[in-house]
């Protein structure tokens, strides 16, 4: 016998008759116990849509009893705070009907729906469909509930208007947070049209409230016609990579940069799907050229790993700009990404 035939006859010994689901690496095996049950796994195309196919927990809207999970994964179905296209409401139900997320991530090496307590709890009850700032007093109550339980929030929107009132439920029980923001805005613009509260501006509303430390934050994948907007950013003490620094830089060293910036302490993640070009992401109210591959934008976020992440969201993918269904599938997979990270952030295994 030559030597591939030796070679194929131990693979057939091996191989040729194992049972279902049966793994032999140690390390695999170890994955595949969590994921396959009688020899199968749960069918993607199967069952009620959930988001990253976490298990689905009803809860009291004016009382959800979250004690026993470590993350809980909420919808926020709102954008009446977007400057351009309106339909980022329809994110949260786009993200659940995507199928085949996970549910291991052989990156960062967890299965994060079995790893930790996690459930998708449904929505943000709204007392009004036409309010921005009723709505947004509606964000940071449920996010409060949550958050007192010792939960992380773990949040898909609707527009970005929606991560401020999140911040400031967080920052009831961990003090002012730092952020690595990922997107094509800064998002640190001001009141126009008579209100401050919009989608352009929720990170100088979050630190004017004393919310978010500006010194602890980084903002990656900036671009567009709109800088002159953000000088909130720079004088604040913000760091800013553009994206068109993000060739010469190097994704591992942006990574190491936003290590420097944000720190030991409490931080939140929150990821705006224009970050990405809108080759890769048609589907949002306001599409930048020349943004992140989703490549580039999962090195980036996984590169986190370790980070004390205490929340964080994916927003602004508005479905129905996007025929294809890329835009949703990419989102609920950077979901997926910051879902991972939990497994080990310090916040979850100090609880």
């Amino acid at each position: 016998m030559t030597f591939d035939e030796k070679r194929l006859a131990a693979l057939r010994e091996k191989y040729g008759n194992d049972k279902a689901g049966e793994i032999f690496d140690p390390k695999f095996a170890k994955v595949g116990e969590k994921i396959f049950s009688n020899g199968t796994r749960a069918a993607p195309y199967a069952g009620v849509p959930t988001f990253v196919s976490a298990p689905y927990r009803q809860v009291d809207q004016r009382d959800p009893d979250v004690r026993d999970l470590d993350v809980a994964i909420v919808g926020v179905p709102m954008d009446l705070g977007v400057t351009n296209r309106p339909g980022s409401r329809f994110g949260p139900r786009a993200l659940r009907a995507i199928d085949r997320i996970g549910p291991y991530n052989h990156v960062l090496d967890c299965a994060p729906v079995f790893d930790l307590k996690v459930a998708d709890i449904g929505d943000v009850p709204f007392s009004s469909r036409y309010r921005l700032e009723m709505s947004h007093d509606d964000i940071e109550a449920y996010h409060t509930k949550l958050v007192s339980q010792g939960v992380l929030p773990l949040s898909v929107g609707g527009d970005h208007s929606i991560t401020h009132p999140i911040m400031k439920a967080i920052a009831k029980k961990h003090g002012p947070v730092g952020m690595i923001h990922i997107d094509a805005h800064c998002d640190t613009g001001g009141a126009f049209d008579q209100t401050k509260f919009h989608h352009g501006g929720p990170f100088r509303n979050a630190v004017l409230d004393g919310v978010l430390d500006p010194v602890r934050t980084i903002q990656i994948g900036i671009r567009g016609p709109a800088e002159y907007l953000w000088e909130f950013s720079y004088e604040s003490g913000m760091t800013v990579i553009h994206a068109e620094e993000i060739n010469g830089l190097g994704i591992a060293a942006i990574i190491e940069k936003a290590k420097a910036v944000i720190g030991d302490g409490p931080t939140y993640l929150s990821f705006d799907i224009d970050s990405l070009d809108p080759s890769v992401a048609p589907g949002t109210g306001t599409p930048e050229v020349g943004g992140l591959t989703s490549r580039e934008a999962l090195e980036l976020i996984r590169g986190f790993k370790g980070v004390n992440l205490v929340g964080g969201d994916v927003v602004e993918v508005a479905p129905q700009y996007d025929a294809n269904h890329n835009t949703a599938h990419v989102g609920a997979q950077i979901l997926f990404e910051i879902l991972s990270l939990m497994v080990y952030s310090p916040a979850i295994k100090a609880r």
